[in-house]
C-alpha cells in the first residue's frame, strides 16, 4: 500500500464505527479478496472491470459524501514529490484529447444529471478541467505542469478498500479477433445484438445458460468466433474490433447487460483446485481452457450474466460516456461515487517496457487522468482500471496490472 500513518489516522477518525470491521474483515479475507481480484481475467472490462470486493455491505455501499476526502494538510501530498507524470512529454497530444471528451460530456444535460457528486459540482469540474487543458499546453516539462497544478488545484483523495485510501489498480484493453459475419465450422460462437425488448424483460433475466441454451436470442448475432472462450473475454472486455476474413474490420461495443450477477472465472478455477492462486491471469486461463475444453461451458455458465453489444462503425473504443477512451489516460470507477469525466490523478505499478531487454518490468507511475469509465462489477472506493489500449501488447500489459495504489481528484481552487 502507498500511503501514510497520518492518512491511516484521519480515516480511522472519519469512519469510527466502521473502521475495525473492515479492518479486520480485510485480513481475514484477504486470500479470497485477491482470488476474486485477479479471478475475473486480470484482463478487465468496461462493462465488469473486474470482479467486485466482497467486502461487507457497510463497507463496499459509501455514501456519495464519503467516498472521497480531502488531503489531510499533514499527510503526502503526491503533487509535492519528485515523481511526475511520465507520458507527458511524449504523449501530451493523447492527454489533451482525453481531456477535451471530458470537457464535452461535462457540458450535456447527462452530466448535469450525474452532479453534484461527493460534494463535487459540474461547474467545479468543468473549470478544472478547461485550466488544466491550458497548463498541459503551456507547461514546458512534467515537472513545470505538476508544479503548476500543484499551486492552483486542492487534492481529494478516495478513501479506498480499507478507508486507509488504498485502491485496487487493475487494466483493461480493446481486443482484436478473427470473425465471421455467418456461422461456420470455423466460426460458431456468436456475439448478439441488445434485443429490442430488452427494457420489457421480466426481472430476474435469463442466465447465461438459458440464453445460449435457447433460440431466444436468433437473429440477433453480430459476428461469430471461433473459440467460446474467446467470445466470453469479448464480453469480459466489453469491446472488441474483428477481422473478417474479407479484410472488412467490425467495432462492437457494449450495449447492454442482463440483471445476473457477475461471478469469476478464474475465481471458480482457484476454488476448485484447478490453477493455484499465484498463477492466476489471463493466459494461464487461456491456457486451461484450450487443454481442457470440455470444461469450458461449465466453467463460463458458472457465470449466469451476459452482455449485449452493438456496431460502432469504427469508433474507437468507447467508455460509458459514450466518448472515445484514451490509452493510458482514461480510468473506470464506480460512477455512483466519483466524478464521471472528472480529473484525477493515479499512483500504482504499470508494466513497461524495458529498452534493453524488450521485456515489460512494473514500473511505479504518477500520472494525470480523466474518470471516463465504469462497469457493472467495479463497486466502491477502492477501485480502478485503466484502459491501455488495443491489441495483443496492450492485452499483454493490461494483465500484468493487478496492485495497489492511490486516487487522488483534482479541483481548481477557489
Amino acid at each position: 500500500m502507498i500511503g501514510s500513518h497520518l492518512q491511516r489516522n484521519l480515516q480511522r477518525r472519519l469512519y469510527p464505527k466502521i473502521y475495525p470491521q473492515v479492518h479486520s474483515n480485510l485480513h481475514r479475507g484477504a486470500d479470497l479478496l485477491f482470488a476474486t481480484w485477479v479471478g475475473l481475467i486480470c484482463a478487465v472490462p468496461p462493462c465488469y472491470m473486474q470482479t467486485e470486493f466482497q467486502l461487507p455491505a457497510q463497507a463496499a455501499e459509501l455514501q456519495q459524501s464519503q467516498a472521497i476526502v480531502p488531503l489531510s494538510p499533514s499527510a503526502t501530498n503526491p503533487l509535492s514529490l519528485d515523481i511526475t507524470d511520465d507520458l507527458l512529454e511524449c504523449e501530451r497530444p493523447v492527454l489533451l484529447q482525453a481531456i477535451d471528451h471530458s470537457i464535452r460530456y461535462i457540458r450535456t444535460p447527462s452530466a448535469a444529471k450525474r452532479y453534484p457528486i461527493a460534494g463535487i459540482t459540474q461547474e467545479q469540474v468543468e473549470k478544472s478541467l478547461v485550466r488544466f487543458r491550458r497548463l498541459v499546453q503551456v507547461s514546458r516539462t512534467a515537472k513545470d505542469l505538476q508544479q503548476a497544478v500543484n499551486r492552483e488545484f486542492d487534492l481529494y483523495q478516495s478513501v479506498g478498500r480499507d478507508r486507509q485510501g488504498t485502491v485496487q489498480f487493475t487494466g483493461y484493453y480493446e481486443a482484436v479477433y478473427k470473425a465471421s459475419r455467418t456461422r461456420t465450422d470455423e466460426f460458431p460462437y456468436p456475439l448478439y445484438r441488445l434485443p429490442p425488448d430488452f427494457a420489457k424483460w421480466q426481472s430476474p433475466h435469463p442466465t447465461r445458460a438459458m440464453l445460449e441454451g435457447s433460440k431466444q436470442l436468433a437473429g440477433l448475432e453480430i459476428a461469430w468466433l471461433s473459440d467460446r472462450f474467446q467470445a466470453f473475454l469479448v464480453h469480459v472486455q466489453g469491446s472488441a474490433r474483428l477481422q473478417l476474413k474479407d479484410g472488412e474490420v467490425i467495432t462492437i461495443g457494449y450495449a447492454g447487460k442482463t440483471d445476473q450477477p457477475y461471478r469469476s472465472v478464474g475465481a471458480e478455477l482457484v476454488r476448485d483446485g484447478k490453477i493455484r492462486l499465484e498463477d492466476v491471469d489471463l493466459q494461464a486461463l487461456i491456457d486451461y481452457f484450450r487443454a481442457n475444453p470440455q470444461q469450458t461451458s461449465m466453467y463460463l455458465n458458472r457465470n449466469p450474466s451476459f452482455v449485449f453489444f452493438r456496431e460502432t462503425n469504427g469508433q474507437p473504443a468507447t467508455g460509458s460516456l459514450s466518448l472515445p477512451v484514451s490509452p493510458e489516460r482514461s480510468i473506470a470507477t464506480d460512477k455512483k461515487i466519483f466524478p464521471s469525466g472528472g480529473l484525477a490523478l493515479v499512483r500504482t505499478q504499470v508494466p513497461l517496457e524495458n529498452p534493453i531487454t524488450g521485456k515489460l518490468e512494473l514500473k511505479e507511475v504518477q500520472r494525470f487522468v480523466l474518470d471516463q469509465d465504469t462497469g457493472g462489477a467495479i463497486k466502491g472506493a477502492g477501485r480502478v482500471d485503466i484502459f491501455m489500449g488495443t491489441g495483443d501488447r496492450a492485452k499483454q500489459r493490461a494483465g500484468l496490472i493487478k496492485g495497489d495504489g492511490e486516487l487522488y481528484y483534482l479541483l481548481l481552487k477557489n
